[in-house]
């Protein structure tokens, strides 16, 4: 039988850009080990609408 994997595939998405109230979203899609960080991550991340690095929330888990 095959090990049930730790590892699960998480949406984040920029704190700043949803405040900031200008159309469209930026997200990334990523994988993490829910072992190792079980809680929600936070990265910098480039946000190619306000063209400079941002904090990006992790908003989603699968």
């Amino acid at each position: 039988m095959a090990k049930k994997g730790n590892r699960i595939q998480v949406i984040l998405e920029c704190s700043e850009h949803r405040k900031s109230g200008l159309p469209g979203t930026s997200r990334y899609i990523t994988i993490k080990n829910k072992k190792n960080t079980p809680n929600r991550m936070k990265l910098r991340k480039y946000n190619s609408i306000l063209k400079k690095y941002t904090i990006h929330k992790e908003i989603k888990g699968n």
